[in-house]
């Protein structure tokens, strides 16, 4: 099996797989049910290719349009004035009467018009940025207020896109009866029934098709419930994935709000990593670079600024920050058309659904070709019968319903053989666990990710913010040749006196120097911006500092935002009386390394000789060792006036040094520990100190004994070879860029086939997100950016919710695992019995009806049981599944195997022996016997149902009592099937049993869990075999690295 699947089902890589290979898997499933639940969840690629075709011609609108803008601004630059102000020819827009009332003055579709064609004139004609602010009633330093929410929701729409309108429920049943084989039972037993009331009369003619008829309605309706609860799931998970939040000015306050609640006319702060959310104009920023590529498909990033001010939905900012006023939202914005291609996009299969889809086309032809044999063989003896009593001319209508029922026999052989639940199981077990996890605050982007997940053996993991808290305080400083402990209100007096001659100068690097702004609203104060930030913040205003006068005294000339690249955030600025500053802040070694100069203790500027700076590094690395993260505060002051100057690289004073503290998160040693003993190897890459890094990576359990920690550039200043010999011993990588996240990640891949998570927040962790074979975007601190590349969000930054996402992950592998067991067993015993005794007796014992009560059992609430069990404790106590390991194991073939021989050894005595054993006699001697064979099947289910809980332990009760659904399904399948033995025997065929008898039927399904008992006892072959091109790990670091 494993060579057929390897052959047309064979994932190489769960991530961007071309239209090729999906179509190839969707080519190899030959045999399917009802393509249309088959399919359900996974992307029409004939649509999917006509949304890329639609797209590419957006893109190329916009792209002409840009060019157009270009050719535009060189011909207003060349001087053409009176071209500039002339009014175009242009369409006649009406705006309503209500409308102007409120003050508005432009129509919204000439507003998105603008926009739309980068239309430069048009916008000097209405009087550039300021005009348009005027003609949508705001002020840049008042924004939207709340009393003109409703007109301008009316006047100029809302922030939403076409969605795909939500299936109805009856739709689901409709597409449940699209069941080929469903079909052909129901017209067979409408054709039973007719000729059955022919020939036995009303109403004992009807009861076989009646039966027939009930049993596909109940199996539709079960089908249709399961699927409609799923798809509730995913439209609840695809909510949570739009959730995206903007800062925008409403009623002169800076607040969030969600995208879905712009309007045309808010004020919307950009910063790096944002999703620009609607059509706007640029108001004021600095140095704003936008990546189009979403919209036009250029890769060069563009430049924003007053004399090219628009900016379009969808895009992103890739550097600098910015205010943008809001011009066009919802579907008049080109991102809204873009976005309604996307809806019919769906989702690629899972490894797990396109191996299972490999296993049940498989088992479906042998099952196809069963059921023809077992009509063949049926029909045959009958035939043969008929010869010999020389009854071959003579037929009635009894003979037509023999051979009616043997051929609705046959089609249900192939309803129970197909096993048309197995990929869709897989989708089950993911939406439950996705469920789950979005309630533990993680959000899966992406289906396979879940999975994925579960076979993860390495995870590369940020430090601040998923290690630690993200709830950032200033603990110490080094300012004026002294170290000083900073506890809060408790010694502020103690230390505004110790720095009182560097004050002045500190404050104003504090409160220029940033991105966050402190909001005063009702007597309270709140500090809006990054955790680092407003820890500086609540230092500077500690000290005393007024955060709205020293931005009122100076003028912001330029900003350079901090990155993860440049690793420090700088300004320049006017001061009050003339002259300009520039202030830096930073990671303590780049921004000393900018130094010449510091500030001593007696508040003077000096000159840094070496060995002040060598002092100095002493006091970050003693900080640092403290598991503080350390940055330098440094001004500089420039002679040039000219507005343009560029800020400066070099020749700062150093104010300061600060060591912030961010606490190790509770339970994070524990979740270490946890993914250790799981086979996971946890590996720290942040951009902090070394010795930052260290301290916190001991304290969380990261760094042990052995364990290598290295800096960033020391790792990308490796030869491969010697980067190969020391990868499988990093466990702390500080001082890191982006890219060497990438290439420790892509060679953890490739090199040494590990399964990788990664985790990342900013607009540069992007490309290791996209490596990764599972990205784990920060939900708190995560751009949008990442968030984009990611295929799962931790919402709440803890790396214990990653270890909960790869516990889910294992769940999902092993529940379908379980089911595939249970339900290969069922197909293996159903198909066999069937089949051996049309062939001896010329009779099949299972009859339609309950061949479908059968499949019930072990399809749709088989998998509702099974798929949906919550993870154990077990399942972090053993490693990760390898790359290239067999979804069946030995040890599921073991179970399959003998459960199916010792069902086959009962059911066989029973079918042919079983008159004799349990004394049966009288005319429903064999309607006795036949009930209490089928009866005897449905109970060596239950319990094997019960056995597939565990595929190698013995214990398979541990956490049953815990699982409402499995009991629920044990409970339900158990009472419906004394129904159907004790009350409807008329329509499936069997008669009541004495309480003799349904003990026996018990206790026969009962031995199957002693039988499983002795099954596992067998050993079977454990080693793996190491996939193709796998580089055993060294003995050891190379000697000059440990």
């Amino acid at each position: 099996m494993e060579s057929y699947l390897n052959k047309d089902f064979d994932v190489v890589d769960h991530k961007n797989r071309s239209p090729e290979t999906l179509a190839k898997w969707r080519k190899a499933v030959r045999l399917v049910k009802n393509p249309a639940r088959r399919w359900r969840h996974v992307a029409d690629l004939t649509k999917r290719a006509e949304a890329e075709k639609k797209k590419k011609q957006i893109q190329e609108k916009i792209r002409v349009a840009l060019y157009v803008q270009k050719a535009a601004l060189h011909f207003i630059e060349a001087g053409d004035s009176q071209s500039a102000t002339e009014k175009p020819s242009q369409v006649e827009y009406k705006l309503s009467e209500e409308a102007k009332r409120e003050g508005f003055s432009i129509h919204p579709d000439e507003l998105a018009s603008i926009i739309r064609g980068h239309d430069i004139k048009a916008l000097k004609i209405h009087g550039g940025v300021d005009g348009i602010l005027t003609k949508v009633s705001v002020s840049v330093d008042e924004g939207v207020r709340s009393n003109s929410i409703p007109i301008r929701q009316n006047v100029y729409g809302l922030n939403h896109y076409t969605e795909k309108p939500p299936r109805s429920f009856l739709m689901f049943v409709w597409e449940a009866l699209q069941d080929l084989t469903l079909i052909i039972l129901l017209v067979c037993a409408v054709v039973s029934i007719g000729v059955g009331i022919a020939t036995e009369g009303w109403p004992t003619g009807m009861y076989d098709g009646v039966g027939i008829l009930i049993s596909v309605e109940l199996v539709v309706l079960v089908t249709a419930i399961s699927d409609y609860r799923q798809s509730m799931q995913f439209k609840d998970l695809d909510r949570e994935k739009k959730k995206i939040f903007i800062q925008v000015t409403r009623d002169g306050k800076r607040q969030k709000i969600s995208i879905y609640d712009l309007l045309v006319g808010d004020i919307v702060h950009l910063a790096v990593g944002d999703q620009v959310p609607a059509d706007g104009l640029f108001i004021s920023g600095y140095s704003l670079l936008i990546d189009e590529s979403s919209l036009s498909g250029e890769s060069e990033p563009v430049n924003v600024y007053e004399g090219r001010p628009f900016l379009l939905s969808g895009t992103k900012v890739q550097d600098g920050s910015g205010k943008m006023l809001v011009t066009t939202v919802g579907m008049r914005t080109e991102w809204g058309k873009l976005m309604e291609t996307l809806i019919e996009g769906g989702e690629d299969e899972t490894p797990l659904q396109v191996k299972l889809n490999g296993v049940a086309t498989l088992i479906g032809k042998i099952g196809l070709a069963f059921a023809v044999v077992t009509f063949l063989v049926l029909t045959g003896r009958f035939l043969v019968e008929k010869v010999l009593k020389n009854e071959i001319t003579d037929w009635s209508s009894t003979d037509a319903m023999t051979l009616l029922n043997y051929f609705a026999i046959a089609v249900t052989i192939i309803v129970v053989a197909v096993p048309e639940g197995l990929p869709l199981a897989v989708t089950l077990s993911l939406a439950f666990a996705m469920k789950k996890l979005m309630n533990d605050k993680a959000l899966v982007r992406h289906l396979s990710a879940c999975e994925t997940m579960g076979s993860a053996s390495c995870i590369c993991t940020d430090k601040t913010g998923t290690l630690t808290t993200n709830h950032m305080v200033v603990t110490k400083t080094w300012i004026g040749e002294k170290s000083i402990d900073v506890k809060g209100n408790e010694n502020k007096d103690v230390v505004k006196s110790e720095i009182s001659g560097a004050l002045s100068i500190l404050l104003q690097v504090i409160f220029q120097n940033t991105s966050s702004e402190v909001i005063k609203d009702d007597g309270k104060t709140s500090i809006l911006g990054t955790p680092t930030e407003s820890a500086l913040l609540e230092f500077g205003l500690l000290l005393g500092g007024d955060f709205d006068a020293q931005r009122r005294e100076f003028k912001i000339l330029k900003i350079e935002p901090f990155n993860s690249v440049r690793k420090k955030m700088s300004v320049l600025v006017a001061l009050p009386h003339g002259g300009i500053r520039a202030f830096c802040k930073g990671a303590s070694e780049i921004v000393l390394g900018m130094c010449n100069k510091f500030i001593d203790c007696n508040g003077e500027s000096v000159n840094l000789s070496r060995e002040e700076a060598n002092n100095i590094m002493d006091v970050i690395n003693s900080f640092a060792s403290e598991a503080l993260r350390t940055l330098c505060l440094a001004f500089k002051d420039i002679d040039d006036s000219s507005v343009n100057s560029d800020i400066p690289d070099d020749g700062y004073t150093l104010i300061a040094v600060v060591g912030i503290k961010d606490p190790v998160r509770p339970g994070v040693k524990d979740a270490v520990q946890t993914c250790l003993a799981a086979g996971i190897t946890v590996r720290m890459v942040t951009g902090d100190n070394i010795n930052t890094a260290k301290a916190i990576a001991r304290e969380c359990g990261i760094l042990t004994e052995g364990g290598l920690a290295i800096e960033g550039p020391d790792f990308r200043n490796m030869s491969p070879a010697d980067m190969n010999a020391v990868i499988p011993y990093i466990q702390v990588m500080a001082r890191s860029l982006p890219l060497d996240k990438h290439t420790l990640v892509k060679n953890l891949r490739n090199t040494f086939h590990e399964v990788v998570a990664v985790t990342g927040d900013g607009t540069n962790d992007a490309p290791a997100l996209h490596e990764a074979d599972i990205g784990l975007a920060m939900g708190i601190a995560g751009t949008e950016v990442a968030k984009e590349s990611a295929d799962v969000i931790i919402l709440d930054d803890n790396f214990s919710t990653i270890v909960n996402v790869a516990r889910w992950g294992r769940a999902v592998y092993i529940n379908i695992q379980k089911f595939v067991q249970f339900q290969l067993t069922v197909n293996v015993v159903a198909l066999m019995i069937n089949f051996v005794s049309a062939c001896v007796s010329g009779d099949a014992p299972l009859t339609a009806v309950q061949l479908l009560w059968v499949n019930m059992i072990m399809d749709t609430l088989g998998a509702l049981a099974l798929a949906t069990e919550p993870p154990n404790e077990g399942l972090m106590k053993r490693p990760p599944v390898s790359r290239g390991t067999s979804f069946i194991t030995k040890a599921m073939w073991r179970n399959i195997i003998g459960q199916s021989i010792y069902q086959l050894a009962v059911l066989g005595v029973l079918n042919f022996r079983g008159t004799q054993l349990l004394g049966l006699t009288g005319s429903d001697a064999t309607d006795t016997l036949n009930t209490v064979i089928f009866n005897a099947f449905v109970f060596c289910q239950v319990f094997n149902e019960i056995n597939s809980r565990d595929i190698e332990k013995i214990n398979i009760f541990r956490g049953m009592f815990d699982s409402w659904v499995f009991l629920g399904v044990m409970v339900c399948t158990v009472a419906f099937q004394i129904v159907i033995i004790e009350f409807l025997g008329a329509f499936a065929s069997t008669v009541p049993l004495s309480w003799q008898l349904w003990l026996l039927c018990v206790l026969l399904g009962f031995v199957s869990m002693p039988v499983a008992v002795v099954l596992k006892c067998i050993p079977v072959e454990r080693t793996v075999k190491p996939p193709d091109g796998y580089k055993a790990i060294p003995d050891g670091p190379p000697a000059n690295l440990v």
